[in-house]
């Protein structure tokens, strides 16, 4: 049976403001975003946070909200992150923030204990994806502990298992959970552990910026 795909909270390792997303006509996601907050003046209010990056994060606000408002958002227990509201579209709204963060620590520090899901990571490489006899190099969108999403004109089979390997990480064993249309969703039969993605990130991190 294929596998409904599920729409997390994404972590960019982009430095600019996330833009608002076009969702294609007919898509169907689970959505299960990570909760925040944000404090407006002197209240303190629930969002839902879409994306992450080092400038800044898309959310979805149960508050009103209205461009150019000054605001305060708590990603770490205890710690206030000053930005402003830079676009508010449908139930949607841009923030970007005063001062760069470090999503990677930010990453790290939340992947310790308990968590109701593994995060995921927005990426820009080529994965090597082995089914069968037949090795594809397909675009890799987003990476987690504990799989990948990503997207090729090649055709592979859910259910499949084939074999996954990222520039600077070694193979691994997965299976084709999903598909729609050219992205496929895919799990590894092994997570990957957290030191290991996260110094993997690092290193992406470091590779965007030399070709930026």
């Amino acid at each position: 049976m294929e596998e409904q795909p599920v729409e997390t909270t994404l972590y960019s390792l982009s430095d600019q403001t996330p833009d608002p997303a076009e969702r294609r006509e007919g898509e169907r996601f689970l959505t299960l975003f990570r909760v925040g907050t944000v404090m407006v003046e002197d209240r303190r209010e629930l969002c839902l946070i879409k994306n992450i990056s080092a400038g800044g994060m898309m959310i979805r606000p149960y508050c009103k909200l209205v461009a150019g408002m000054p605001l305060s958002v708590e990603l770490k227990r205890g710690e206030q992150i000053a930005g402003t509201v830079n676009w508010v579209r449908g139930d949607s709204a841009g923030i970007s923030f005063d001062k760069s963060i470090d999503v990677v620590e930010l990453l790290a520090s939340s992947m310790e204990g308990p968590r109701p899901r593994m995060p995921r990571v927005e990426v820009r490489c080529i994965a090597s994806v082995r089914q069968g006899s037949n090795v594809y190099g397909m675009r890799a969108h987003d990476v987690s502990q504990g799989g990948l999403k990503v997207e090729s004109s090649r055709d592979l089979d859910v259910g499949a298992e084939v074999l996954v390997t990222l520039p600077g990480l070694p193979s691994r064993e997965a299976i084709v959970r999903w598909r729609d249309g050219r992205t496929y969703g895919i799990t590894f039969r092994r997570l990957i552990a957290l030191a290991e993605l996260v110094k993997w990130l690092r290193d992406q991190r470091e590779l965007l910026r030399t070709m930026n």
